[in-house]
């Protein structure tokens, strides 16, 4: 679970990225399952965009996919979604809380 510090620090990293994940008419996939798991494991945070053709609000498909990928979400914001995941094997973002923990 992230804490309110984590997350403010994740928004403004996600501020900086492209939108890699795009959800469309079709909903939610195994491909775009398949396609946000991969991203996430590289990147750890990855923003993604539902399209206006979509059945689905932002926040539905955020909550889905971070369900399916075991993953949390940060933030939703119209038709955008941020969403993280930590790679145990190999983090890229040193959170918060983990930095005090380490002095």
């Amino acid at each position: 679970m992230l804490t309110s510090k984590q997350r403010a620090q994740l928004r403004s990293m996600a501020a900086e990225l492209d939108t890699i994940l795009q959800i469309g008419k079709g909903g939610i996939t195994e491909n775009v399952i398949a396609q946000a798991s991969d991203a996430l494991r590289s990147r750890e945070l990855i923003k993604g965009r539902v399209l206006e053709a979509s059945l689905l609000t932002a926040r539905e498909a955020c909550d889905a996919l971070c369900e399916a990928c075991r993953a949390e979400g940060v933030q939703v914001i119209g038709s955008k979604f941020v969403m993280y995941k930590r790679n145990e094997k190999d983090p890229k973002i040193e959170l918060v809380s983990e930095r005090k923990k380490r002095k």
